[in-house]
């Protein structure tokens, strides 16, 4: 194998395991924190995110991982009225995870990605927005938001992703 493939197949790889690590820790999170659920997949998610737009407020499905519900509550996501009467009180979460030493314990070091979509939904939701940041190695969470984020960091570079 060549130098080049090397480099490709080791790419490939940590791309795949970062993928992995970042779903388990985002399994993790949900699991620590008893009143948040999972994103509704399907027609549970089509019937969210038209309640949402009802009230003005359009997100992109991508723009969150988790849902805070009041009070630990059921919801059946397809029950329009049942989202609609519990909606105002619904945090989205965001939830962000790391799986490297450098993070420290106020998570310095730690280094990832707002997407368009997140910082939309961020802005969009105002304080019913939150973002989780996750040490994997620690297991400890922190909860903050777009704003706070932005406010905090060290660096920041813009780039623009394209997908042909």
């Amino acid at each position: 194998m060549n130098p080049i493939d090397i480099i490709k197949a080791k790419r490939s790889h940590s791309a795949r395991l970062a993928n992995q690590q970042g779903a388990a820790g985002e399994i993790r999170a949900l699991e620590n924190m008893g009143n948040w659920v999972p994103r509704p997949l399907g027609k549970g998610l089509k019937v969210l995110l038209a309640v949402l737009l009802e009230t003005g407020i359009h997100i992109k499905a991508s723009s969150f991982d988790a849902i805070e519900l009041p009070d630990a509550q059921e919801l059946d996501f397809l029950d329009s009225d049942q989202v609609r009467s519990l909606l105002p009180d619904m945090v989205f979460i965001e939830i962000k995870t790391a799986n490297h030493p450098r993070v420290k314990a106020d998570f310095s070091g730690f280094f990832f990605a707002l997407t368009e979509s997140e910082i939309a939904a961020a802005e969009a939701l105002g304080s019913r927005h939150r973002v989780v940041l996750r040490n994997n190695l620690t297991d400890v969470m922190l909860l903050t938001s777009v704003p706070e984020i932005l406010h905090k960091a060290k660096s920041s570079s813009w780039q623009l992703s394209v997908q042909l």
